[in-house]
């Protein structure tokens, strides 16, 4: 007999809708409720749900998206620490120095200062899966130890 958490097909095509709002709608206010509005599912439903579908918090999950586009916009460097701050979604600039530096090891003005160049010859989607944030050494990407 099972005993682990399952999800059953159902809930995940729900929980996907959830997901895909994160990833396009990521600078907007979502909160546990109005994403588990999204997924037809009680917040406490949806929350122990995502997390055994995808194996994090739906606001991990969220701040995670936040981070990668941050340092997107970081990398450019046409905004401040503080405009991309809000242009992602955050609301307290400490809240996200803080969980940018947990998730990237430096903080985002060390990050912006930084040179970038070498990254640029990359495509997108390679540089995505390498540099996707990862907090507390959880799923790296593909080749790294």
């Amino acid at each position: 007999m099972w005993d682990g958490w399952f999800v059953i097909l159902e809930d995940l095509v729900r929980l996907r809708r959830a997901r895909d709002t994160m990833d396009r709608e990521y600078d907007k206010p979502l909160d546990v409720p109005a994403l588990a509005r999204v997924a037809l599912m009680s917040p406490g439903h949806f929350s122990r749900s995502f997390r055994a579908a995808y194996g994090e918090t739906p606001y991990s999950y969220l701040m995670t998206r936040r981070i990668e586009r941050a340092k997107a916009l970081l990398r450019k460097g046409d905004l401040s620490v503080t405009e991309v701050c809000f242009a992602v979604g955050c609301t307290s600039l400490g809240s996200f120095s803080s969980r940018f530096t947990e998730l990237v090891g430096e903080s985002p003005s060390a990050y912006r200062a930084r040179d970038h160049a070498d990254a640029a010859a990359i495509p997108p989607c390679v540089a995505k899966v390498y540099t996707r944030p990862v907090r507390n050494g959880e799923a790296k990407p593909p080749g790294q130890p």
